[in-house]
């Protein structure tokens, strides 16, 4: 087992091309629930759902049921032809969201649907400007790359012309502070905006966002920023892209995160959640705009778009999803994991901060709390030292940021899962702070 086991990382370090950070030293071999478990048959409890997406845990009999099915019956066709499962979706979809946002467009990727959403607002207001978070993340094609800042932009030439950045509301770190030394979000997106206006041509298109930046440091924006937001960009003719690659379906105790301020995006983009894991991925807009794409000959004709078998998947989530009530119990968990984070924050000093809505979680190590100095080291031993206790953290892969973890159980993890997590990164902080 041991040359079987060499070999497989001689073959990984020989042919697979390295794309950010590095691997995780085990070899998965199966996951179900809440678990993974490696060759050698160890068990780790999963506290990221994969790649932030596994809202139902992995391997949930409903969506392994639903691919068995559909993928005898029907798993692609030309991008042209449409089936039951897409249109089902669609309406689905629409009939879970608010007045106007009633048309969909199926795709794969979290970028993908936001090249498309921001392609979209190009081409509906005649203009090309992007205005996004300086700590946003919004994917890896073009336009998607160009309104992304939280990742490393040096080294691969010009992004799209016409995209701005302003701050990041971060009330942990405030960069706009008021009297009592809070953040001052009105005067910091005032400013923010007042900078966007000094260098735009007049061609203001959209501006996106994340309702909770996860790769930006689980940044929440205070009670009113979306209402704030939402209001400055009317105020230009600007379209709100709302990006809940990670906080839709239920992630934050709310069936969409947006659901918490009542604030309507123009274009809402999802992802992850969505299926669950598998690659599907939703724009959704109103009529208006949808008609006047069309009018204006919008394409975004893709090899999967409105494919059959993750389309189904979708379906098999939102079944679940209702049927088993896991909004109402995303919350109830995250309240049980904040509470616990808290307590851990109680006992370690080198815990900041605590923020976050329901199953998305965000814990910032520093190297003490007076100065909140990034804690990048022992946030790297603490990852380490979970995963040889056997639980996956995920730590936001910036410099400066790497002590902030990333934490986003499935919504059908139970209780005891929950408080074993707390357990172990408790015995992790404890264990490395003090080494």
């Amino acid at each position: 087992m041991r040359g079987v086991t060499d070999d497989f990382w001689r073959d990984a370090d020989a042919h697979l091309i390295r794309y950010g950070g590095i691997f995780t030293p085990e070899i998965i071999a199966s996951a179900e629930g809440s678990w993974l478990t490696t060759e050698s048959g160890r068990r780790i409890l999963d506290f990221t759902s994969g790649q932030m997406s596994a809202v139902l845990g992995h391997s949930h009999p409903d969506v392994v049921a639903t691919v068995r099915r559909q993928v005898g019956d029907l798993d692609h066709r030309f991008s042209g032809m449409l089936s039951r499962p897409v249109v089902d979706l669609a309406r689905r979809l629409s009939e879970s969201l608010p007045d106007p946002l009633s048309k969909v467009l199926l795709l794969t990727t979290g970028a993908e649907s936001n090249e498309a959403a921001i392609r979209m607002a190009k081409l509906v207001t005649g203009k090309h400007e992007i205005v996004s978070f300086a700590a946003s993340w919004h994917g890896m094609t073009q336009g998607a790359a160009a309104a992304t800042y939280s990742s490393k932009r040096a080294g691969y030439g010009p992004v799209a012309p016409g995209n701005l950045a302003i701050p990041t509301p971060n009330s942990y770190r405030p960069d706009v502070p008021d009297g009592d030394g809070q953040l001052d979000w009105r005067r910091q997106l005032d400013l923010g905006f007042s900078l966007v206006d000094a260098q735009s041509t007049g061609s203001l298109a959209a501006c996106i966002v994340e309702p909770i930046l996860s790769s930006g440091g689980v940044i929440v924006p205070p009670p009113g920023y979306l209402t704030a937001l939402a209001q400055q960009c009317r105020e230009r003719g600007m379209l709100l892209i709302l990006d809940e690659a990670q906080t839709g379906v239920g992630r934050t105790g709310l069936m969409y995160a947006f659901e918490r301020e009542g604030v309507v995006p123009d274009i809402l983009t999802l992802s992850k959640t969505l299926g669950a894991g598998l690659p599907l991925a939703a724009v959704i807009t109103s009529e208006s705009i949808e008609a006047i794409a069309h009018e204006r000959g919008f394409l975004f004709y893709t090899t999967h778009v409105s494919d059959p078998l993750v389309a189904a998947v979708g379906n098999t989530v939102l079944d679940v999803v209702e049927r088993d009530g896991l909004v109402s119990r995303a919350a109830v968990l995250g309240a049980r994991l904040h509470e616990g984070l808290v307590g851990l924050q109680s006992r370690h000093a080198a815990i900041g901060d605590v923020r976050g809505h329901g199953l998305m979680q965000g814990l910032e190590l520093v190297t003490d709390r007076e100065s909140k100095a990034p804690a990048d080291a022992l946030g790297a031993a603490v990852t380490t030292r979970c995963l040889e206790l056997g639980l996956h953290m995920n730590v936001v892969q910036i410099p400066g940021w790497g002590g902030t973890f990333r934490i986003a159980p499935p919504l059908t993890a139970s209780e005891e899962e929950i408080d074993l997590g707390v357990e172990i990164l408790d015995r992790a902080i404890g264990e490395c702070a003090t080494a």
